[in-house]
């Protein structure tokens, strides 16, 4: 069964790269977007297609709106209709005291993460949108269990988590009347290249701050992603998932 087109954000690896294999399996056909790792996007690509789903690989800085409106374009072009976006690309910075943050990696941190958001979500909404001929659809952000908890020294992190948070929510309000859902994923600490826990010292630490005594895995967030855009979850809205183990 076709389910639409889907952008997937940053998903040439970790938890996007596992929803981008989900959700193709699951009928929709992705676009599995990349900033610099082509090679890793075109591997995530060769899977999907592999296993008989259709995908393609666009590379855009989602920061930048010449760049998302190009890759929006490829996947009206290549996709079919849109149905759905994942907001998974994101940056965290290196941990760093709070007088330390330059404004420049603040902004950096803040427009990959906010800013990207914002200007997919917009290019998906004038393609979904109900009031403009759309099928309608989901979108589901990523924040972080952090904008609940906050991070140390990672201050510039948890602004931007807590601010998709809020966006989430506005959206959400604004967008229901045009057939748009908008929800949330706030994963705890999942286990990924980009937060490595080979450290024994780390992991140790972890299994005494998460309850369920373990990091998670991107397959785990990947559910939850996709429960939030099926139809089982057509009266959902406005909402953050937590998948943190309990923390």
């Amino acid at each position: 069964m076709t389910r639409g087109a889907l952008v997937i954000t940053g998903a040439s690896r970790g938890i996007g790269a596992a929803t981008a294999k989900m959700a193709a399996a699951a009928g929709y056909a992705v676009c599995v977007n990349y900033k610099d790792r082509k090679a890793p996007a075109e591997t995530v690509v060769a899977a999907i297609k592999a296993a008989g789903g259709k995908a393609i690989a666009v590379q855009a800085d989602v920061s930048d709106a010449a760049s998302v409106t190009a890759m929006f374009a490829a996947a009206d072009r290549e996709l079919g209709p849109l149905t759905g976006l994942v907001n998974n690309a994101g940056v965290a910075s290196a941990r760093t005291p709070f007088g330390d943050i330059s404004p420049a990696v603040f902004k950096d941190v803040m427009d990959v993460n906010v800013l990207g958001s914002f200007l997919c979500a917009q290019a998906a909404v004038a393609r979904m949108s109900t009031a403009r001929g759309g099928r309608g659809g989901a979108i589901v952000n990523l924040s972080s269990v952090a904008a609940r908890t906050g991070g140390f020294r990672l201050a510039h992190y948890v602004a931007a988590k807590g601010a998709i948070v809020s966006l989430t929510k506005a959206m959400a309000l604004e967008l229901a009347e045009v057939g748009v859902r908008v929800n949330a994923v706030a994963p705890g600490v999942i286990a990924t290249d980009q937060n490595d826990l080979s450290d024994p010292e780390r992991v140790a630490k972890l299994k005494a701050s998460v309850p369920l005594g373990r990091a998670g895995t991107p397959d785990e967030v990947a559910h939850a992603i996709m429960y939030l855009l099926s139809d089982a979850a057509s009266y959902i809205t406005g909402t953050v998932l937590e998948v943190a183990g309990g923390r």
